[in-house]
C-alpha cells in the first residue's frame, strides 16, 4: 500500500511548475527595499493557493486570496494587503518577471526560485 500512495504525491508536486518557494526584492525608491517571500502550494484537484511573507517586516502568513497560472502568466492578489501581482515565468521555469501593485503604486518584481 505504501507504494500507491507515492505516485499521487508526485502529482500534487508536479501539479504546476508556479508551485514552490520564491523569493524578490521590492525597491519603492525613497523607502528601504523590502524582502518579498511567495509560497505557492497546490491542492491534489490542482487548486492553487499561497502566502506572502515580508521577512524584513517581520511579517509572514499574508493569504494570497486568488490565484491563477495559466503558462507562462501568473497572476494573483491579497485582499489583506490590498495587493496585486502579474508576471511572466521564464523559459527554465527559475524566475517570474512581473509588477506589483499596491496602494496605488506599481513596482517591478523578479521572483526567483528558491530551495
Amino acid at each position: 500500500m505504501l507504494g500507491l500512495a507515492v505516485p499521487a504525491i508526485m502529482l500534487a508536486v508536479d501539479a504546476s511548475p508556479v508551485v514552490g518557494n520564491w523569493e524578490g526584492t521590492l525597491d519603492p525608491g525613497a523607502q528601504p527595499k523590502k524582502r518579498v517571500l511567495v509560497h505557492i502550494s497546490s491542492a491534489q484537484d490542482g487548486t492553487l493557493s499561497g502566502t506572502i511573507d515580508y521577512p524584513d517586516q517581520g511579517t509572514s502568513g499574508i493569504l494570497i486570496s486568488a490565484i491563477t497560472y495559466k503558462e507562462p502568466s501568473l497572476h494573483f492578489e491579497s485582499n489583506q494587503v490590498q495587493g496585486l501581482y502579474d508576471g511572466t515565468m521564464s523559459k527554465d521555469k527559475s524566475e517570474i518577471t512581473g509588477s506589483w501593485k499596491e496602494a496605488g503604486a506599481s513596482l517591478n518584481l523578479i521572483l526567483k526560485r528558491t530551495p
